[in-house]
């Protein structure tokens, strides 16, 4: 029987891995509002004029999650001198964002997105039937709130050089 539902499982997991497609580059940004870490409520509108850095992630203070945030904040001088904010975005909740932020700490915003609707907006909602998850992307927002650059696959290990890198040839080419 369990090798049955195992099966079962594997075959529909693609179909349900996500109904939304993710923004192309070029696209505008799909809005959100969604709360922090605090409870403070954040709005794409809030980032206009500045270079976002909106990542998904599917689970506080698991392993891979863990990486990729703290490499976020290793590099978070680095982004913020290039006129850049870095959010997090998943499912768990507020108090789990607090704590997962101060656990590492984290000198960035998480947004909790507990139906998981902005991740669905990104494309980048997991929906499991029993549960939902993000899926591990990234999308940086430029200015004037299109999408610059998109990562549908993500190394947590390498991934906030990358950005880095990436920021620094997108705001060359705008020159």
């Amino acid at each position: 029987m369990r090798r049955l539902l195992t099966a079962l499982l594997m075959l529909f997991l693609p179909t349900l891995a996500s109904a939304a497609e993710p923004p192309a580059e070029g696209a505008a940004a799909p809005a959100f509002s969604l709360p922090d870490q605090a409870g403070k409520t954040h709005a794409l509108a809030d980032y206009a004029g500045r270079w976002l850095v909106l990542y998904f992630y599917p689970k506080d203070d698991t392993p891979g999650c863990t990486t990729e945030a703290c490499n976020f904040r290793d590099d978070i001088v680095r982004i913020r001198r290039l006129g850049a904010e870095v959010v997090g975005v998943s499912v768990d909740d507020v108090a789990s964002h607090a704590d997962f932020a101060a656990k590492h700490k984290l000198p960035f915003t998480l947004l909790a997105d507990e139906g998981g609707k902005v991740a669905e907006s990104y494309g980048a909602l997991r929906d499991l039937m029993v549960m939902k998850m993000a899926k591990r992307q990234t999308y940086i927002i430029d200015p004037q709130g299109r999408i610059a650059r998109r990562y549908l696959e993500v190394d947590p290990q390498t991934h906030a050089a990358e950005v880095v890198a990436d920021l620094e040839r997108l705001q060359k080419a705008g020159d």
